[in-house]
């Protein structure tokens, strides 16, 4: 039987090799997270030997339970609101039906297969880690621009590496969190950098993505306001930055799919970050 040579350049790329960045968390009970949602809890409903086959087979199941917005995940335009107001001035409390958003849920949110960036800001700054409750200036992110020299476009993922990933794992969560010490990102200011790109999405390595001041936890998020009520941009939090970025590479293929929760605020999510096998080499 003949066949017919597969041309699409795409698998012609695949068949060259890609390397794959895995920028999501693993899932598990205990991992850090924003007190403002359903912790991560994990069970075996049926164990194997629970039930056997007559064939002697056996089979295990999980029960999951967990907020949306836990682990690495992608903010939905349900997720906040600003004076009473979603994305596109839709009244928040109409746009809840049922209780779901049908207009502004996760399902909306298209897979995403575009151009990522990756802004090292402690690399341009000759520090291994942002301190805690930095504010990214927009000054640093076009020093980290210049430093890369790898500029944002319409369109494309935009992920700002601050260092403080590192602390996802730490023994005591709370570092993490930083609910005390405070956790750096962008502010306002830096959300606004971001925005004028008109990027599809943006993220970051922290629990928040934006900067949290000491003290003062999650009571204001202007980053939030800025990127999903006044520009529509999603927002993908508690990401793992570190690969890429110990490897130099700043611009890559970015893939990302929600769960298709139907009016759900956000999902957990594994994006990845693929560079060609020419590119790969370079690394």
């Amino acid at each position: 039987m003949s066949t017919t040579a597969n041309t699409d350049p795409l698998l012609d790329a695949v068949r060259g090799g890609v390397r794959i960045y895995d920028l999501g968390r693993p899932l598990f009970a205990g991992m850090p997270q924003s007190p403002n949602h359903p912790a991560y809890t994990h069970t075996l409903p049926r164990r194997h030997g629970d039930k056997v086959r007559p064939d002697g087979g056996s089979a295990a199941n999980d029960l999951i339970f967990m907020g949306t917005h836990v682990g690495t995940h992608i903010d939905a335009l349900a997720h906040v609101s600003q004076d009473g107001r979603l994305h596109g001035g839709a009244d928040a409390a109409q746009a809840c039906v049922g209780g779901r958003y049908p207009e502004h849920g996760v399902h909306t949110i298209a897979p995403i297969v575009r151009r990522g960036v990756l802004l090292d800001v402690p690399a341009a700054l000759g520090l291994e880690s942002c301190a805690p409750g930095y504010e990214i200036t927009p000054a640093d992110l076009d020093a980290t621009v210049r430093r890369q020299g790898v500029e944002p476009a319409p369109g494309d993922v935009v992920l700002v590496r601050s260092g403080w990933g590192r602390h996802f794992g730490d023994p005591d969560r709370e570092v993490y969190i930083g609910a005390e010490s405070g956790v750096p990102g962008v502010g306002e200011a830096g959300a606004r950098w971001l925005a004028d790109r008109s990027p599809h999405a943006v993220g970051a390595d922290t629990i928040a993505f934006e900067r949290l001041a000491p003290g003062e936890g999650h009571s204001v998020l202007p980053a939030h306001r800025v990127l999903l009520v006044e520009s529509g941009v999603y927002i993908v939090e508690a990401m793992d930055l570190d690969g890429p970025a110990g490897d130099g590479v700043h611009e890559f293929t970015f893939v990302l799919s929600p769960l298709a929760f139907f009016g759900a605020t956000g999902s957990p999510v594994r994006p990845l970050a693929l560079v060609s096998g020419r590119e790969a080499s370079r690394g």
